[in-house]
């Protein structure tokens, strides 16, 4: 019996398997963009936004904003309040994604979901930088020490009392130790305001 040959369909599925798809992405696929209409006329797929697309029964997390933010900015990494979600230093949800993208970089626009931006280059982007898999699309974060640090960064934006209780629960949870914390707050150049608080909690 001749061997069947994957279909433009079958393609696409598997491309949305895992994760969001753009509809750049199919290119590379060599899928045309018709498809992407075809799938979702037949309930198969969902636009979430323009030019982003789902499976229509992929599983939904509370971090599935995430996922669509790397989907379509694969160059941003999830800082801040939306890093400390991730790595359960905060309960609380934030009301927007927070990303640090290079201080040159062209800021994304997209109605959904919500932006906030951040900007750094040399060592305060490029410190402590992690790779996690969410709903099978692999996501850049801060790591805990790097995203308690960056709390101090931009403490204009946050809130002081917001990164002061970030490095409470840093250190409560023992998330990675003060030598990565001095190393982050070092990279971030806020070692010298961050030491007073360290030291009192230490």
């Amino acid at each position: 019996m001749p061997r069947r040959h994957p279909s433009k369909t079958d393609a696409l599925l598997r491309l949305a398997r895992k994760g969001p798809v753009r509809a750049r992405d199919l290119d590379r696929a060599g899928v045309p963009r018709a498809y992407l209409r075809r799938l979702c006329e037949r309930g198969l797929l969902e636009r979430v936004d323009r030019g982003l697309y789902r499976l229509a029964d992929a599983p939904v997390t509370e971090l599935h904003s995430l996922v669509e933010v790397a989907a379509r900015v694969p160059h941003a990494v999830v800082c801040l309040l939306s890093a400390l979600q991730v790595h359960g230093l905060t309960a609380e949800a934030p009301h927007a994604v927070w990303v640090l993208i290079d201080r040159h970089a062209r800021a994304p626009k997209f109605s959904y979901p919500k932006l906030q931006v951040v900007r750094a280059s040399g060592p305060a982007r490029e410190h402590g930088v992690e790779t996690r898999k969410i709903e099978g699309t692999r996501v850049r974060l801060t790591t805990p020490a790097k995203t308690v640090a960056d709390c101090f960064r931009y403490r204009r934006h946050v809130g002081l009392d917001i990164a002061l209780a970030a490095l409470r629960d840093y250190l409560r949870a023992r998330r990675g130790g003060v030598d990565a914390l001095v190393e982050a707050a070092r990279a971030d150049r806020v070692h010298a305001r961050m030491r007073p608080y360290i030291e009192a909690l230490v």
